[in-house]
């Protein structure tokens, strides 16, 4: 589930919550709370899988590019050695090997840029999903902070509350 659908339900249930009469306090329902917030730990921890298959995706990328470059290497090496055998054609095969040996390293060079700069770009966006969930995390519960009282205040309400014998449903004093 995604993260930011969470928050918002959080919200709702904050916004849906009653007030307590002459208070900023409000009467939440701690199992809905508790729930959104146990789907919360669920659905960070698929990010965190996102970005592993990320990471797994590019060893594959940079594996098979490995794969390309030695075959390209055996190749040339290969060529290389035919070239050397022919007495009319030395110099010329052992040039032609380093060239392609040497374009090998550059492809394989190049390859290995490319799937680091595509790790890095999905990894920097993954980085900015997780903060700007994260804030949107840290302002809800700022949220929920700022519209509880104080602890003496909610104590009182709750010694009131006894001596009247109303039960009375339980304040979330900190999530």
């Amino acid at each position: 589930m995604d993260i930011l659908h969470l928050i918002q339900r959080l919200e709702n249930v904050l916004n849906e919550s009653r007030r307590l009469p002459m208070t900023a306090s409000l009467l939440v329902d701690e199992d809905r709370i508790f729930n959104i917030i146990d789907q919360m730990r669920v659905a960070v921890p698929e990010k965190i899988k996102q970005a592993e298959r990320i990471i797994a995706e590019q060893d594959r990328y940079k594996a098979r590019a490995e794969e390309e470059a030695q075959r390209i290497r055996d190749l040339a090496e290969q060529e290389a050695m035919e070239m050397v055998n022919r007495d009319a054609v030395v110099r010329n095969a052992h040039v032609q090997a380093e060239n392609i040996i040497a374009r090998a390293n550059q492809d394989t060079d190049k390859m290995r840029q490319d799937a680091d700069a595509y790790a890095a770009r999905v990894l920097a966006q993954l980085e900015q999903d997780m903060v700007r969930s994260l804030r949107v995390v840290q302002n809800g519960l700022n949220r929920l902070e700022r519209t509880l009282e104080p602890p003496h205040v909610v104590d009182n309400l709750r010694s009131e509350e006894q001596s009247a014998e109303i039960p009375a449903p339980e304040l979330v004093d900190s999530l």
